[in-house]
């Protein structure tokens, strides 16, 4: 078992538009990409239970082969900027993503050069 920002080259989040956060997950190595993708551990689900947000609000969550990438979109609570918004950039909701154990992975993490 390992936790996801071991398992990941960059885990980050950034504002996409007024309404929306994007975030992305990616991965310097094909097989662990491969195996987190393809483990049923990172899975829109999950990421709803992750944020505590029901499936209205994840826009989108995708797989990207050709940048060993999983990103997803969620819909904010309350638009980018407005009263009581905690993150207008979006740029530090990634941190619940980091402590994310992935169960399934057999391929070691590679130790940070």
């Amino acid at each position: 078992m390992a936790r996801l920002c071991e398992l990941a080259s960059t885990i980050r989040s950034k504002n996409a538009g007024p309404d929306c956060i994007t975030f992305d997950v990616i991965f310097r190595d094909d097989e662990v990409y491969r195996q987190v993708k393809n483990s049923g551990e990172l899975t829109p689900e999950r990421v709803c239970r992750l944020y505590g947000i029901g499936p209205e609000r994840l826009v989108r969550f995708v797989a990207f082969d050709p940048a060993r990438a999983i990103k997803f979109t969620i819909r904010r609570s309350r638009p980018s900027g407005s009263p009581g918004e905690t993150d207008v950039m979006g740029s530090q909701m990634y941190a619940p993503l980091l402590e994310l154990e992935v169960r399934a992975v057999t391929v070691k993490p590679k130790a940070a050069a």
